[in-house]
């Protein structure tokens, strides 16, 4: 306390209030986002990413890291922005790297439920979209998707179809209807290989039209 003439004056520190279980859980998202982001860009870069990767056991093709890309709904192949990071971390509950690791399995769980598949088989097109192709996926990185996203769900579907993509002559890539078609195909066609459901007529792309039309042609 001091006094100048007549009035006296108390002087008190005001200590900041102890942050908030929310505020503690942002700043960890925050603290682990820096981790693996460029500091010039402010973005997790390629090489960031494969740090991540590192740390949480798996690869950069590993079909759990695309469900994670597809929960922060990342728009740009091979980089994360705050945003994105922030947003996927909330959804999963996870502020730390090792929550992010122990929440993988269920979000594939999740993610292979029907209603969120379909939604993730679209996403994975378009997170393999360029600036060079935004509309369309060249073959090879389409076969390589389709063994990822597809392959432990509908092997002998994917394996013909790859088959059939890297012999064919007539398509250079394939665009989202086309890529939207097998997924169709995949559900709707049970008797694979035989196909007795299968008609030309129900508004099939034509590169699976050709594709059935090989199969059969091979099996005749």
């Amino acid at each position: 306390m001091f006094c100048i003439k007549r009035f006296c004056f108390v002087m008190t520190i005001v200590s900041a209030a102890p942050l908030t279980e929310l505020e503690k859980a942002v700043n960890h998202l925050i603290d682990v986002f820096h981790k693996y982001s460029n500091t010039s860009s402010n973005l997790i870069d390629p090489a960031g990413i494969e740090k991540l990767c590192s740390d949480l056991d798996v690869s950069r093709t590993d079909i759990r890291f695309l469900m994670l890309a597809w929960t922060m709904k990342a728009e740009k192949q091979g980089y994360i922005t705050h945003e994105e990071w922030t947003r996927g971390l909330k959804a999963l509950r996870a502020d730390t790297i090792d929550e992010l690791k122990k929440a993988l399995p269920q979000l594939e769980k999740e993610v292979r439920t029907p209603s969120n598949f379909a939604d993730f088989y679209a996403y994975a097109f378009r997170y393999s979209l360029t600036e060079e192709k935004p509309e369309s996926t060249d073959i090879e990185t389409i076969c390589q998707l389709l063994d990822t996203v597809m392959g432990s769900t509908f092997r002998p579907q994917v394996d013909y179809f790859v088959e059939y993509l890297k012999i064919q002559k007539d398509y250079k890539v394939i665009n989202m209807d086309q890529w939207m078609g097998f997924y169709r195909f995949c559900n709707e066609v049970i008797s694979f290989p035989d196909m007795s459901e299968y008609s030309p007529g129900l508004a099939w792309p034509l590169v699976l039209n050709n594709f059935v039309e090989w199969i059969r042609e091979k099996q005749a």
